[in-house]
């Protein structure tokens, strides 16, 4: 039955209960915005008069940006270098509202700074300053210990894996065996590369694209996302596997179940950037205020569809959610989905 008005009002009302567990990588997202009306004498370049600028909180701190939006408490676990933008990170935190008292200082890494140029609405280049290897034992087990401190405490954890080397291997199998152990919900925003390490997990979130490197197949038809999907919830032993699909919507697959295909929410589409964290952020709030599995899609399917019409990463409210709902039971939107 696709989710109806009483339903969408029951769940949002539970949202902003829990206390969540954010591990990952944790960037700053910092914009330059700016206009183009030249190309450069140096080189086959737009020169970009820069007018204004904003950082933002990116990767795994822009999971618990939407986490608290949300209402829940994000506890942000994760590693930062000693420089001045560990600083930066820790006052932007401070005004969503988020402890940084999980923060974990690696002097051997610096922070992760993703520098985006925006003229004329439009990205022009992207300048990524960070390392990307692998924790130390040492860091690892620190960062183990701290998520340990607060795993009786928690309902849940999103592992926000960027790549940039604090998912390593033996993390992760030591913090999914707790989960499991403890009943804890265990959601992934996962990385290609790593992509067979998350097993035995509640939910996982890849696009389509990663999905398809992840099992060996692209994507190209409905036969194919069948394959894709159903092939690696096996492979992982997972609960369920949400593919996203950009325009076309999203795709669940569940243990045990027939697919549910529900179609895209967005409007409008002026920035994907960050869509994929409000999309696990959104499906995770919604499990831990007791919706199932379908309904914490269709939930995560509206937070992406909202985000997406902002430029740069972008926060969704319990209000915004239940609005963007309620609006597509009353246009007959959610009767399109095939929910299982």
């Amino acid at each position: 039955m696709p989710l109806r008005a009483e339903r969408i009002e029951e769940i949002t009302a539970k949202i902003g209960q829990a206390k969540i567990l954010i591990l990952g990588d944790i960037m700053l997202d910092e914009y330059l915005f700016g206009s183009v009306n030249r190309i450069s004498p140096e080189a086959p370049v737009p020169v970009v008069e820069i007018t204004s600028s904003k950082i933002l909180l990116g990767g795994a701190a822009n999971v618990a940006a939407n986490i608290r939006a949300l209402g829940d408490e994000p506890l942000l676990l994760g590693t930062v270098g000693e420089d001045e933008a560990a600083v930066k990170l820790s006052q932007l935190l401070k005004t969503k509202g988020i402890s940084s008292n999980f923060l974990v200082n690696d002097p051997g890494r610096q922070t992760t700074i993703k520098t985006r140029i925006i003229a004329h609405s439009q990205q022009v280049v992207r300048a990524d300053r960070e390392n990307q290897l692998e924790l130390s034992e040492d860091v690892e087990n620190f960062v183990f210990n701290r998520f340990m401190a607060v795993a009786d405490e928690i309902k849940a954890v999103i592992i926000s894996d960027y790549g940039k080397g604090v998912i390593t291997e033996a993390l992760l199998e030591r913090v999914i065996d707790e989960c499991q152990n403890r009943g804890i919900f265990i959601a992934v925003d996962p990385k290609e590369t790593h992509f067979h390490n998350y097993k035995r997990v509640s939910v996982i979130t890849p696009n389509h694209h990663e999905a398809g490197f992840a099992y060996g197949r692209r994507i190209r038809s409905d036969k194919d996302l069948m394959e894709v999907g159903n092939g690696l919830l096996a492979r992982l032993e997972a609960k369920s596997i949400l593919i996203t699909r950009g325009p076309d919507g999203m795709s669940l697959f569940r243990a045990g179940a027939d697919p549910t295909h529900i179609p895209t929410f967005a409007k409008k589409v002026y920035d994907v950037t960050g869509a994929g964290d409000t999309v696990i952020a959104s499906f995770v709030s919604a499990a831990c205020a007791g919706a199932d599995l379908v309904e914490s899609a269709v939930v995560a399917n509206a937070g992406a569809g909202i985000t997406v019409g902002e430029v740069g990463t972008a926060s969704v409210t319990v209000p915004q959610l239940k609005k963007e709902l309620i609006a597509n039971v009353k246009n007959g939107h959610l009767k399109k989905a095939a929910l299982a």
